[in-house]
């Protein structure tokens, strides 16, 4: 009679370690030296851009307003949609500690009390049967998971990268509520320079009226210059509701952001004179972004949660084996119970081998490759296109300066024009349509020039974001579970 192969403990811890599938590594990505494609203009001279930079501090501070630090420090403070995600890191990270303690012996209290009968023919010819009885049993049991496969094990990496996933989320959602903060702060800003600068030219159109009805007057205009006239006044008022509607969504998203109602709160009456320029841009490096951004942080740990699932599917195709272990007191009356006769027990190792499942198993981790290679061409994509996003906005800085500058040129242009209308028409040389054209002109130049100084501070900040914002150090506190915040 052969022996029974003894397979010893050691042996058994060193099964125990093995772990299928496999092991995560942060995808390659080739980086280019710098952003722009070639052709891109260069930052303009007033905005110099430090490629290998870091930004210090927060990100909205080289806009030196205290009143825009303000209303993101009360945003970040009461914002729900940050509250959420807080929550949501907190619950992940809950769901991290529950599966590591399933790694860990599993021990239970369990009672029982119960009236039982045998049947008589349970005993055969012997006519012999056993009166009901009452019995009682108490102690606790211990069931232990050898997970010789690292299945379980892959199972806590990918719910550990969860939590990365979502911590990187809190991540993006407070860079997303700081950048929304800022956009409609700006807007504030640029529609009220738009209102007072189309307030202006209403002001000059019905000035100009008067002037033509004047002129109408001593016979030196006619009734259809008059017409014309009224018909410009009217046109330019019908301009002033839809900016007026955009100050007022502004305003009304601001409120929200900070997590109040609109009517229970107020923003501050933003200026364009309230923001400057930064002159000095840090810009990390293509390489940088990869480890700054939270976008692309959070597709990576969702790239480790599709490559550890692959070792969860592939440690299914393997045995388990479950040790139980028992420890028992069994009586008939109440007060037989807790002495040395009363005590039973029981071990046993449980082994369980999929024979035939129909080829789900092997199917799933087919599935689960095929996930992880859609989430490798996704990471992919998304660092893809936050190079384009930072290039896009580095394009953007050039271009805006441009455009300031060519509405600075046509202001100073059409002032002049203004000026020499004035004096011709004051010696008669001219009519005074030529005054009131020259006035339009110079009242839309200034309207121009407004939209552009608001369009170079809004493409500043589309930067700062696009380069990652400023990271989130801090821990976070969500329903009494504090966490440290993943780091790049």
């Amino acid at each position: 009679m052969s022996k029974i192969p003894f397979l010893p403990l050691p042996l058994a811890f060193a099964l125990c370690a093995c772990t299928l599938g496999p092991d995560f590594v942060r995808p390659e990505m080739p980086a280019a030296p710098t952003y722009a494609a070639k052709g891109d203009a260069p930052p303009p001279p007033d905005q110099h851009v430090s490629l290998g930079g870091k930004i210090e501090g927060d990100w909205w501070a080289g806009f030196r307003s205290p009143a825009l630090d303000s209303v993101i420090q009360l945003a970040i403070a009461d914002n729900h949609d940050i509250a959420s995600v807080k929550a949501r890191v907190a619950e992940a990270q809950e769901a991290v500690n529950a599966a590591e303690g399933a790694l860990l012996p599993q021990v239970s209290l369990g009672a029982t009390v119960g009236r039982q009968k045998y049947g008589a023919a349970l005993f055969g010819p012997a006519n012999f049967s056993i009166p009901p009885f009452t019995y009682y049993t108490v102690g606790p049991s211990v069931s232990f998971p050898l997970d010789l496969f690292g299945g379980q094990k892959r199972t806590v990496e990918e719910v550990a990268a969860y939590t990365e996933y979502q911590g990187y989320e809190l991540d993006a959602a407070y860079l997303s509520l700081t950048a929304n903060v800022a956009a409609q702060a700006l807007a504030v800003a640029a529609t009220r320079a738009q209102i007072t600068a189309l307030e202006a030219i209403v002001e000059d159109d019905a000035q100009n009226v008067q002037l033509v009805e004047r002129a109408l007057g001593i016979g030196s205009a006619t009734q259809t210059q008059l017409l014309a006239a009224q018909s410009q006044l009217a046109t330019d008022r019908t301009l002033l509701p839809s900016l007026q509607q955009q100050e007022s969504m502004a305003r009304h998203a601001l409120a929200i952001l900070v997590g109040k109602a609109p009517a229970d709160w107020a923003p501050p009456d933003f200026t364009l004179d309230d923001f400057t320029l930064p002159a000095e841009i840090p810009a990390s490096l293509p390489s940088e972004l990869l480890r700054r951004r939270p976008t692309i942080l959070a597709a990576e740990a969702q790239l480790h949660v599709a490559s550890a699932a692959i070792g969860v599917a592939t440690a299914n195709l393997y045995p388990k084996i479950d040790l139980t272990g028992t420890l028992t007191q069994q009586a008939l009356t109440p007060g037989g119970l807790f002495n040395s006769v009363a005590a039973a027990w029981s071990i046993a190792a449980n082994l369980t081998q999929p024979l035939f499942d129909g080829g789900q198993l092997s199917a799933q981790r087919r599935a689960a490759i095929d996930g992880y290679q859609a989430s490798l061409a996704s990471y992919r994509q998304i660092v893809l296109t936050a190079f384009g996003e930072v290039a896009d906005s580095l394009q953007a800085l050039a271009n805006g300066a441009n455009q300031l500058a060519a509405e600075s040129e046509a202001e100073r242009a059409a002032a002049a024009a203004l000026d020499l209308a004035r004096r011709s028409y004051a010696v008669g040389n001219s009519g005074i349509l030529d005054v009131i054209d020259a006035q339009r002109r110079l009242a839309q130049a200034r309207l121009g020039l407004s939209r552009a100084r608001a369009q170079r501070l809004v493409d500043t900040a589309q930067l700062y974001v696009a380069l990652g914002g400023t990271p989130v150090r801090a821990t976070i506190s969500a329903s009494g579970v504090e966490s440290a915040r993943p780091q790049s």
